[in-house]
């Protein structure tokens, strides 16, 4: 079992940047996937990026593509999101989840574990 825990939320003005990080804990955190989702105000849960369990892969929905960059570092157990030239769009509550499945990263029923999340709001 593996518990998460997301910060690095907070108010940015459009085009800022934030990094978020994700604390993983458990003796096997190193081999799960892990992915980044984000749930705006009345819309649904979204993928926005995950990573496989050595960093070897990385994926990103098309509008996280090219603006954020996801990595981790299995050593401390933390897994991070850059999110730069931020837009109000980006305005959600972004969750940090991990998963043995191996398969279906950029969907929810991929993942068996959930952060509580952390508010990211950007201003225009």
């Amino acid at each position: 079992q593996v518990q998460l825990v997301e910060s690095g939320g907070g108010l940015v003005q459009a085009g800022g940047s934030l990094r978020l990080s994700c604390a993983g804990s458990g003796r096997t955190f190193n081999s799960y996937d892990m992915g980044w989702f984000r749930q705006a105000p009345g819309k649904e849960r979204e993928f926005v990026s995950a990573i496989s369990w050595r960093g070897q892969s990385t994926y990103y929905s098309d509008s996280a593509k090219g603006r954020f960059t996801i990595s981790r570092d299995n050593a401390k157990k933390m897994v991070y999101l850059q999110m730069n030239s931020l837009k109000p769009d980006d305005t959600a509550v972004y969750y940090c989840a991990a998963t043995l499945k191996r398969r279906d990263l950029n969907r929810l029923v991929g993942y068996d574990y959930w952060g509580q999340g952390t508010q990211v709001t950007v201003s225009s």
